[in-house]
Parts: C-alpha cells; sequence; structure tokens
C-alpha cells in the first residue's frame, strides 16, 4: 500500500476524522457520549470525571462539559475521548473490538508495517480563526478547570501536547507534560527528569537560549495517545500517528518560532521557556493516586500567542486513584507498544500482554506466552520489563503462561498463588528509571526497582505439572447449551 494512501476502512467509515470536532461526531453516533450541562470549572467538572469513571457503569462514555458558568456558551471541555475499547478503536481506526486484547492485537498487526509520515505544512487551518497577542492574551479566557481538591492552580494543559524542535537533530518532539496557569500569560510546564522534552530544554539553555515551545490544549485525540507515550528518541509524534493514519496531519508554522501546529488543533499557546525563569508549580493529583512530587519551582513558558478557534473544546485529563478518564486507553496503548517491542527484539511465543489499570498502565504489566525452551519466561519478564516503552516508572511485570487471560486479574493471580515459588521466580531490577511522582522514589537516585515475577509453570516440569480442574471447553459447552433456558435466568 502506498503510504500516502489510507486505509480502505477506518473502523466503520472510510477515512480517518478529520479533526476533534469529525471524532466528537462519531463518538455520539456511537453511543459514547455523555453531555453535561452547566458543571463550574472549578472542582465541579474533575469530580464528575471521578464519579463517571469510578461509578457503576461498565463502559464509561466521554463527556463533553458545555455551557460552563462564566464562559461564553460555545466554549467546551471535553473528558475521556479514547477511554473505551469502542472509542479507542475509532481514533486509531481499528476493528470494532469484542475483548480488550483485540485492540492490542490490532495495534500490534499494524506496528508490522507501521512507517512514519511527517506532516504537511500548509499556509491555512481553523487554529488561526482567532490569534490573541500582546495585551490581548488571557490564558484564563479557556475554561482551564481546577481539578483536585488539593491542586495548586488550574490546569490548561493535562490531554495537551507539547511541541519543540531539537536543537541539534531539528526533529520535532510532542509530549503531554501538564501545565499550570501561573499567570494570564505564563504557564509552568512541569517535565520529569529523563523525558525527551526535558532533555530538550537542557539543549536550549546549555547554550543560554529560550527553549521555543508550543501547547496544543485541543486536538485529534490520536495525538494525544502519541505525546502520552514514550517512543525512541528522535521519533515525532507527529510522524508517528500519521503513520498510524496513513496520511499526513496538516500542520501550520507559528508565528514567532516557526514551530509545526497541528492546523485543526482547538487551542495553542505559543511561548518560551527562558533559563532561570521559574515559578511554584503543583501539588498536582496525578496517575498514581497521590499528590507526589509536592510545590517546586518549574520553568514558565512566557505566552506571546494564543490560537483557537471558534467556540474552541479544552481537551482535559484528569488523573486520579485509578480508574481515571484516560487509564484504560493508557492499558491498551502501552501493551501494545510493549508486545511490539519484545517482538521486535527477537522474543517468540507471546499470546498477550496487558497493563492492569489499578498500576497506572505503568506498574503492573503482565505477559502471556507459550513456552519453547528453559529461560523463556524469564527472558520475556525482563524484556518487558526493559523495553523503551515500560521503562519508566514501572514496578512489577508478571509472566504467565498461554492459558492464561492476562487481562483477567482473576487468573492472573491465581497464576501467581500456584505457579510461583516466591524464592525462585521473583528477579529484581535495580536502580531503574523513575520520576518524582512515584511515591516510594529514592529521592537520593530519583531510581526505583521492579520485580520481575514469573508466573508460569516450569518448562522442565509441563509434562507432569498437576493438570487444571476445570471443565474442558466441548464439556462446558454441551452442558451450557443443554441448560441454557436455565443459565438464561442469572
Amino acid at each position: 500500500m502506498d503510504r500516502m494512501t489510507p486505509p480502505r476502512r477506518w473502523n466503520e467509515y472510510d477515512a480517518p476524522h478529520a479533526d476533534l470536532r469529525e471524532m466528537l461526531e462519531r463518538i455520539e453516533r456511537a453511543g459514547e457520549l455523555l453531555r453535561v450541562p452547566g458543571a463550574d470549572w472549578n472542582l465541579e467538572m474533575g469530580t464528575l470525571a471521578e464519579a463517571v469513571y469510578q461509578g457503576a457503569a461498565a463502559n464509561p462514555p466521554a463527556i463533553l462539559f458545555e455551557k460552563i458558568p462564566g464562559y461564553p456558551g460555545g466554549f467546551r471541555v471535553l473528558s475521556g475521548s479514547t477511554n473505551s475499547a469502542k472509542r479507542l478503536a475509532l481514533t486509531m481506526g481499528f476493528p470494532v473490538p469484542a475483548h480488550p486484547l483485540d485492540v492490542v492485537r490490532a495495534y500490534r498487526e499494524r506496528m508490522k508495517t507501521h512507517a512514519p509520515i511527517p506532516p504537511r505544512v500548509v499556509r491555512k487551518g481553523s487554529v488561526l480563526e482567532n490569534v490573541d497577542r500582546g495585551a490581548a492574551i488571557d490564558v484564563l479566557k479557556f475554561p482551564a478547570p481546577f481539578l483536585h481538591e488539593l491542586d495548586g492552580g488550574r490546569y490548561i494543559g493535562t490531554d495537551d501536547m507539547v511541541i519543540m524542535r531539537d536543537p541539534d537533530g531539528g526533529w520535532v518532539n510532542g509530549g503531554t507534560y501538564r501545565s499550570m496557569v501561573a499567570a494570564k500569560d505564563k504557564v509552568c510546564l512541569w517535565m520529569s527528569p529523563g523525558k525527551h522534552g526535558r532533555q530538550i530544554r537542557e539543549k536550549y539553555w546549555s547554550k543560554g537560549k529560550p527553549c521555543p515551545v508550543l501547547v496544543s490544549c485541543g486536538h485529534d485525540p490520536l495525538l494525544f495517545l502519541a505525546s502520552g507515550n514514550e517512543l525512541k528518541f528522535g521519533l515525532s509524534e507527529l510522524d508517528y500517528a500519521g503513520g498510524h493514519r496513513g496520511i499526513p496531519y496538516d500542520v501550520v508554522e507559528s508565528e514567532l518560532y516557526g514551530l509545526p501546529m497541528p492546523a485543526h488543533a482547538e487551542i495553542v499557546l505559543e511561548g518560551a521557556l527562558h533559563p532561570g525563569e521559574t515559578a511554584p508549580e503543583g501539588p498536582f493529583g496525578e496517575f498514581t493516586g497521590y499528590y507526589a512530587g509536592g510545590r517546586t519551582e518549574q520553568p514558565v513558558m512566557r505566552v506571546e500567542r494564543a490560537y483557537h478557534r471558534d467556540d474552541p473544546i479544552l481537551t482535559m485529563a484528569t488523573p486520579m486513584v485509578p480508574p481515571s478518564d484516560f487509564s484504560y486507553s493508557k492499558c491498551v496503548m502501552k501493551s501494545g507498544m510493549i508486545w511490539d517491542e519484545v517482538e521486535r527484539a527477537g522474543l517468540s511465543g507471546v499470546s498477550g500482554v496487558w497493563c492492569h489499570e489499578p498500576g497506572g498502565a505503568r506498574m503492573f504489566n503482565v505477559i502471556a506466552l507459550r513456552q519453547a525452551y528453559p529461560g523463556h519466561a524469564r527472558q520475556a519478564g525482563m524484556l518487558a520489563a526493559s523495553c523503551q516503552s515500560a521503562s519508566y516508572f514501572g514496578r512489577f511485570v508478571v509472566v504467565v503462561d498461554d492459558d492464561i487471560d492476562p487481562t483477567d486479574l482473576w487468573q492472573v493471580i491465581w497464576a501467581m498463588s500456584t505457579r510461583c515459588d516466591p524464592a525462585q521466580d521473583i528477579d529484581f531490577i535495580r536502580r531503574a528509571w523513575s520520576g518524582p511522582l512515584d511515591p516510594r522514589l529514592d529521592r537520593a537516585s530519583s531510581t526505583n526497582s521492579r520485580a520481575v515475577i514469573v508466573a508460569t509453570r516450569p518448562f522442565e516440569k509441563l509434562a507432569d505439572f498437576p493438570p487444571v480442574a476445570r471443565a474442558s471447553p466441548e464439556l462446558r459447552k454441551k452442558v451450557e447449551a443443554k441448560f441454557s433456558e436455565i443459565l438464561k435466568k442469572l
């Protein structure tokens, strides 16, 4: 297939969505959008996101906050755009899934032929419908939410994409870094040590130069999926996401620094981070479920331009005790990326990978495989714990046999309890990459440790390991069919 030709089908559609607004239409058509009028930016949006995503509904919808008090009627805030199997498949253009692993498998299959597609520079875009300069800039013209009761301020960037150009290689990085309003024309950007954006910032500062930056605060949800995960250094998230679409993103160059703005983004802030210029940032309730990191001095972006569409939609992510409005989509993406990486490293026999929501999609990951040789399971665990996609903020990796569904915690814990000998089957990786959001961080080294738990039947005992006490699939199907009328009453 020609790299510039889109896939024949994009989920149930003939082509990818053009922008966030078309994606919203598709989400609503799928019956997965909840419209909430009248919610206040001050705590109500964040609390409602918690109520919806931790409520009784098995498949919580995306939330569109409308008619926000104190703001023009057309200004809106969107939460959870990718946070279900169906919405994620819509975003990525995958077939409608029946099981969580269906989306992971679809990602893995696509990555076998995926090639990055750089964006296309255009002169016009709907993001240029309004451009604020100088004294007209006020980032609080947008309904930036105050999400949690102990937060240090209002965060305009949570489901954002922070765009920077590497001064050496010239490639463009797009990362999701939290952005707190410090003043009407200033935003604090918090970047964890080791993140690509922080490395790029330090390159500019080491030369005594300001670091140009864009903060896109509303865009195609596929860009949020790309910017919120660990890609290899030098691979632009715009190129990576374009490769998934099969066609390039249109971008317009920003007025001051010539950085690429998604042409149909809802809101984009442009400015620079100046050496030594900081302001108090945080605390902020994070994906671990804690206000880890405290209140610290962080670099300030001087906002010099604010671009936005008419009636803009601000996108919002609400980190909290899992599950959250983005944790499911993070699980699926992270699972697919780990699976792809370990297979590219040469590992065979993988039947599934799943990063669990209680672990924030980073701290409790399971890899299932069919063992083919002694040491196979331990090799799988070490690869899954140390590949690029899993390298940041990991904690536990569990390896299970292929008869275990890695998405099912009951089965995983059962395998750990019955197939793992703690003294023989748990290994540790010390001084691994973590960051200030880790509530168990070793502050002296800014690292943590990882446990690799091999919960498979020992390879040398596969032939004589006790058989599992459950009905065969054939027997269960036969008996369930015979008593189907009674079972329907359950």
